[in-house]
């Protein structure tokens, strides 16, 4: 057979594999539990030979109980547990207005048996909302119902494009009410496997959970059709989810639920914003509100990429926490809406001295006659070409959203339903207390300064919290906190009077002005009056309500040496002994080890004494030796006053200094030959 031939018929081959992949998996048909026998002769399709010998770890988290392999082959973080618990709440509350609105109540368990309905009156639903908000039911029907464990027929369509373990999707299996079928796929065929020992372990076979094993972007654009787009598209890869936005955005329903991790906060942060702006298409800042930074940037890349097909996102709920940040928004269509979305991104001014920041729109939207809108370019910048407070240059950032991070009133039903029902989640406690941060926001406020970037920056002591809050309220002022930083100053008041009022604290703890530097920004700042008084009473109302409550707002660090885990590899080592030693030795590895306080003692007596060394005036070291008459004449020489007890070295001169004339020798007997003034040898 000829070459050409054979290349066709592999061609051909492969083509119609494919073909009858998809086929088999829209049909929906449930995929069991893989053939032992198969695997172990390498006959089944998306399966993988295991060695026997490969060890494996049972994990137990929310009403799941999965098994990973010990080796470091398919990617797994017990930190994210508050991640996939809030996740779970997020798709549960989304479940509640979705099938609400078509008149099927959802059962929690641990809630209480009430009629609680919450219908979606978005602008896109507002025509089927008076037929779907009040069914017509006789007077014995019982409305109905969609509880765990079971399959509703008329519930969401659920995708994890890449599943690794299969644990957040069995949860949602488990956990999540009001489901039609769940998709795990993962392009890892050892992940695949491993997902469907998890799914055969948890029993949800029964509940359509069914495995995958093809490429995610491959996936999501064989689902581009309204027909067969998935109402919940949860997208937690590693690293930056860029390569998978676009084709998620196309592959989720009118009105469908996108969820999005993103764990690159290196490059979110502002260390690289040339790799941010090919990711992400904005460049990145490195500031103090780069956490909400960070945020706004991926919410601008979503809907950047939605309105290339005429579609635009709406966010319900974005969260900064630990070492990532993750956004669920939802997803509709709308040309006109679209048309908005310039006026929806916004650039950022960033004064490299003094840090204050403008942001400049770049579109504008205006009415015109007839309720129409207007849609225009807007007209900048903000700025001058130098600071107006410090006179240093500016940073151009973004683009990035300027709207809204959150839906408040979705965000309180979640808070709502994780405080009614506490034991439903093991990481409640800290879900309760980020959403009440979060409802606490300013929405129309973007980014925030923080409380010890302003005292830094004048070199200043730092006011409480309180007072600095207190002040901006007595002048008129809105403030809050923000989720993504505990000292943060979310306000809507001008850069210029935040300056004024740090001006005026520093007349109360005076800065001496001799130190700093006339080009300085402190010394630019402080040499200008302030034009508001500020009043640092504290007021009861400066106390948010979180902080008043004790609620766990910023968690501390979930265990030793966390953070981001090391990408899976096939036949990763295991995470033994030298594996935690090492990530313990790269813990802080820009600073310096701390030392034990006898080393550290030992250290610092190898330098000598400056002010040992330093000539005192004859009058003040005979009045030092007669207070100190019992110590060594050396202990006292120069301006040190702490003898034996200072922490530097206060050794006599050495052998070789000795046999050489000292300045007091030469002063009070010179000797012969010895030539007045400098320049003696």
């Amino acid at each position: 057979m000829s070459r050409a031939r054979i290349v066709l018929w592999l061609s051909l081959t492969l083509r119609s594999a494919r073909s009858l992949c998809r086929a088999r998996f829209m049909e929906g048909q449930s995929q069991g539990p893989p053939n032992p026998a198969a695997m172990e002769n390498g006959t089944q399709p998306c399966g993988e030979e295991r060695p026997p010998e490969a060890q494996e770890t049972t994990v137990t988290e929310g009403a799941a109980k999965i098994a990973f392999p010990s080796a470091n082959e398919v990617f797994y973080n017990p930190v994210q547990e508050f991640n996939r618990d809030l996740t779970c709440a997020v798709i549960t509350e989304f479940a509640r207005i979705q099938l609400g609105a078509k008149g099927i109540q959802i059962k929690v368990p641990g809630e209480k048996d009430v009629q609680k309905v919450v219908v979606d009156l978005s602008e896109q639903e507002e025509d089927k909302a008076e037929l779907k908000e009040s069914p017509n039911l006789a007077p014995g029907d019982q409305p109905r119902t969609a509880a765990v464990g079971e399959i509703c027929e008329e519930g969401l369509r659920v995708l994890e494009g890449l599943a690794a373990s299969g644990l957040r999707s069995i949860r949602f299996a488990r956990e999540v009410p009001g489901l039609q079928f769940v998709v795990a796929n993962d392009a890892s065929a050892r992940a695949v496997d491993l997902i469907r020992r998890n799914v055969q372990l948890n029993d949800v076979a029964h509940l359509r959970l069914r495995t995958w094993s093809f490429a995610p972007r491959m996936l999501m654009y064989q689902h581009q059709k309204a027909s067969e787009r998935f109402d919940v598209i949860d997208l937690d890869p590693y690293g930056s989810p860029a390569p998978f936005l676009d084709a998620a955005v196309q592959a989720v329903s009118e009105g469908g639920l996108l969820c999005v991790t993103c764990t690159d906060m290196a490059v979110l942060a502002g260390n690289s914003g040339e790799t941010c702006y090919s990711k992400y298409g904005a460049m990145a800042l490195k500031s103090r509100a780069c956490h909400e930074m960070a945020l706004r940037i991926v919410l601008h890349s979503l809907d950047l990429r939605a309105n290339c097909y005429q579609r635009f996102v709406v966010p319900l709920l974005s969260i900064s926490a630990d070492f990532y940040v993750r956004v669920f928004v939802r997803v509709f269509t709308g040309q006109a809406k679209v048309k908005a979305s310039a006026s929806k991104q916004a650039l950022v001014f960033q004064c490299v001295g003094c840090g204050a920041f403008h942001l400049q729109r770049l579109g504008k939207a205006s009415g015109a006659s007839g309720g129409r809108v207007k849609f225009s370019a807007a007209c900048g910048p903000p700025v001058a070409p130098e600071c107006e407070h410090c006179g240093q240059r500016h940073q151009l950032g973004g683009p990035l959203w300027a709207e809204p991070l959150h839906d408040l009133d979705f965000v309180g039903h979640v808070l709502e339903a994780v405080s009614a029902n506490p034991s439903r989640f093991h990481t409640a406690e800290r879900i309760r207390g980020v959403l009440s941060v979060i409802t606490e926001e300013l929405p129309d406020v973007p980014l925030y300064y923080t409380l010890d970037q302003l005292s830094s920056t004048v070199h200043c002591s730092t006011p409480s919290l309180l007072q600095l809050r207190s002040a901006l309220l007595h002048a008129g002022f809105r403030v809050s906190i923000s989720h993504a930083c505990k000292n943060a100053v979310k306000t809507d008041a001008p850069s210029s009077a935040l300056w004024d009022i740090m001006r005026c604290w520093e007349k109360e703890c005076p800065v001496k002005r001799e130190r700093l530097s006339e080009t300085s920004p402190a010394f630019r700042i402080l040499s200008v009056e302030p034009r508001l008084q500020a009043n640092f009473t504290i007021r009861d109302d400066a106390n948010p309500s979180s902080r008043q409550r004790g609620l766990k707002r910023f968690q501390a660090n979930p265990e030793a040496n966390w953070g981001p885990r090391p990408r899976a590899r096939p036949g990763g080592k295991a995470a033994g002994e030298a594996m935690e030693e090492r990530r313990r030795l790269l813990q802080n590895k820009r600073k310096e080890p701390a030392e034990d306080p006898a080393q550290q003692a030992a250290r610092l007596k190898t330098f000598p004494c400056k002010r040992f060394k330093e000539k005192r005036n004859p009058t003040e070291a005979a009045e030092l030796q007669a207070k100190v008459h019992s110590q060594p004449p050396y202990s006292h020489q120069g301006t040190c006053q702490r003898g034996d007890q200072c922490c530097y070295s206060h050794s006599p001169p050495t052998s070789k200094v000795t046999t050489e004339a000292t300045p007091s020798d030469c002063q009070n007997s010179p000797g012969p030959g010895a030539a007045a003034g400098p320049g003696v040898d």
